[in-house]
């Protein structure tokens, strides 16, 4: 098949699965779905590991599209090769993270996850707090942050944002590098953590950064869990050092039946659930209907992996 110009269209494959809106979305953007990946320039993967990624690149594969905004599972995997360009999703599923992100904040400040629990009417020990006017932190401004900041836009707050450079960032108060993350949090009463796992970002908040917050601030990761010294914070948690904790994820993953986070009653874990599948799925069709129109067009692609970076 040959686009408006007579010269061919460029060959897709998509999978291991199939899904309608993402071979719909190869179509849109102008590229033909191949269900041959020997005969692919491209390949759209929505799911599986690297060995069986691996099994259906080649070199004639000049561009990968993978399905997940975190890419670090598959900077190890061997899929990722200077003869090709790799894209992830970054940036895509920012909406639905955040309103995650929004609802563990929300319930983690007027104490919920003791509520849920409470087995007898007892107000004064289940007093929370408001959002409004609150102080929050939000550690990386990626798509994941810049939707929580408008989410937030109600209620009145300070935002700080900690980036990896410390550039300004529209609409937030102020905008800190990461090396300066302990200069937001003695005044934080809230820390949204929404960056990628990295060597730099691995156990970001340890045991000495807790030890800064105030005993009544509030930690929400829907990040990756590997952001968490996961010790650290049980024993800030269960030290009264700190006031609540919403984890979206957590290390390990899956927390393992019978951890210590599962019985403390002020921490509310959802199961890696902030990316419902219809959305998921949703978001990366739009993904890969924007990459396959530039990659027609040949102009440069989102969301290009940056390995070196780590995501």
């Amino acid at each position: 098949m040959s686009s408006e110009d007579g010269s061919p269209r460029p060959q897709v494959f998509v999978g291991p699965s199939q899904p309608a809106d993402v071979t719909a979305a190869v179509t849109a953007g102008g590229c033909v779905v191949t269900s041959d990946p020997r005969r692919a320039e491209a390949v759209v993967w929505v799911g599986g590991d690297g060995a069986e990624l691996a099994g259906v690149l080649h070199d004639g594969v000049r561009w990968l599209q993978l399905p997940d905004a975190g890419v670090e599972r598959w900077l190890t995997s061997g899929v990722l090769s200077a003869r090709r360009t790799v894209t992830s999703a970054t940036g895509v599923y920012g909406e639905q993270v955040a309103e995650h992100a929004l609802a563990l904040t929300l319930a983690c400040l007027r104490r919920l996850p003791q509520c849920a629990r409470a087995t007898s009417w007892q107000p004064e020990d289940l007093r929370g707090t408001v959002l409004a006017g609150a102080e929050v932190v939000v550690v990386g401004a990626g798509g994941i942050g810049i939707a929580f900041l408008r989410l937030l836009a109600p209620f009145g707050c300070r935002t700080v944002a900690v980036t990896r450079t410390g550039a300004p960032v529209a609409d937030f108060d102020i905008t800190l590098p990461i090396g300066r993350l302990e200069e937001a949090l003695p005044t934080a009463d809230v820390v949204v953590l929404a960056v990628p796992l990295t060597a730099e970002t691995t156990a970001l908040v340890n045991a000495e950064r807790l030890r800064l917050m105030k005993p009544s601030a509030v930690i929400i990761n829907v990040g990756r869990g590997g952001l968490v010294d996961t010790a650290a914070l049980v024993a800030a948690l269960e030290g009264g050092a700190l006031g609540a904790a919403g984890l979206d994820v957590t290390d390990p993953e899956p927390l393992p039946d019978g951890h210590p986070l599962w019985r403390l009653p002020q921490v509310l874990i959802t199961p890696h659930t902030a990316n419902p599948p219809a959305a998921r799925s949703a978001g990366l069709a739009r993904r890969v209907e924007e990459n396959c129109r530039r990659y027609a067009a040949g102009e440069g692609l989102a969301g290009v992996i940056r390995a070196e970076l780590g995501y």
